[in-house]
């Protein structure tokens, strides 16, 4: 078809010609915003310390002089901006709403910072809940984003789904935790990663083991691992195991996660700016 006749209408149009534009799928990004790399952070359920490994990627990716941000899509148990200290409300203005920062200038959006009231419980319904994910795409100004973490919520429904389908994810992380059970619900975040055709950069086991303060010794208080079985089983190439360390914890709890000094995901951080 010449470019004179063509309407430039590719979704109605069974031409097959070298002009052909596929219709992305994706959500518009803010016309105000640029985001360079996304990546998110998923597990198969609750409590296994996604949004920390999700921090802990932010920071690591913050000083080494790129400029993180972290989507908290996790809406009704929203936690990143209580682990940075994150209390000041993001703003509204003409190009959009603009993210609240952390002190080291991690740009950070979630629910609590748009709320009135940071334990207000969230009553929603699962689209409600995943078009508010979506608005985070489009109305908000991501400035100069050279890697995002999305923090998702637990388990394979209307969210994470929403966001494999309308934001382009490069890649995911899935986190766990060594009991016997949750490696079973891991292959489904594993699953559900391949069925959406999205690349798992790597498997990260938190509360992995409980190192003894006085002789080193490492207890594995969940029991032995699964992690590099299930890895194997699904050809993930990258691991990590994070410990049970109360001082993390303290920084969580006191808004300075900035502060921690944690190696153990930087051969992770590094694949994922590798690609």
């Amino acid at each position: 078809m010449s470019s004179d006749s063509c309407s430039h209408n590719c979704g109605g149009c069974n031409v097959d010609c070298s002009d052909r534009q596929e219709e992305s799928l994706f959500a518009k990004l803010n016309e105000h915003s640029k985001v360079k790399k996304v990546i998110g952070i998923v597990s198969g359920k609750g409590g296994v310390g996604k949004s920390l490994v999700t921090s802990l990627l932010a920071v690591a990716a913050q000083r080494k002089g790129l400029r993180a941000a972290i989507m908290d899509a996790d809406i009704t148990g929203p936690s990143i901006p209580k682990s940075f200290g994150v209390h000041e409300k993001a703003r509204a203005s003409q190009m959009g709403m603009m993210p609240s920062l952390s002190s080291n200038g991690i740009q950070i959006m979630s629910l609590n910072l748009i709320s009135e009231n940071e334990t207000d419980p969230v009553i929603w319904r699962g689209p409600v809940i995943a078009g508010v994910v979506k608005q985070f795409w489009t109305d908000v100004v991501w400035k100069d984003v050279d890697i995002m973490f999305i923090d998702m919520p637990p388990g394979t429904g209307d969210v994470p789904l929403t966001v494999f389908q309308s934001i382009p994810v490069d890649g995911i992380v899935i986190v766990s935790s060594p009991q016997e059970l949750v490696g079973m619900i891991v292959e489904k975040a594993v699953n559900m990663a391949s069925m959406m055709d999205k690349e798992v950069i790597a498997l990260v086991e938190n509360m992995s083991y409980l190192k003894c303060p006085d002789c080193g010794k490492e207890i594995k208080i969940f029991g032995e691992s699964n992690i590099e079985k299930i890895a194997k089983k699904h050809n993930i190439k990258l691991t990590a195991k994070l410990p049970i360390d109360p001082s993390i914890a303290s920084l969580v709890d006191s808004g300075k996660i900035e502060e921690s000094n944690v190696s153990a995901l930087d051969e992770i951080l590094e694949k994922i700016l590798s690609r």
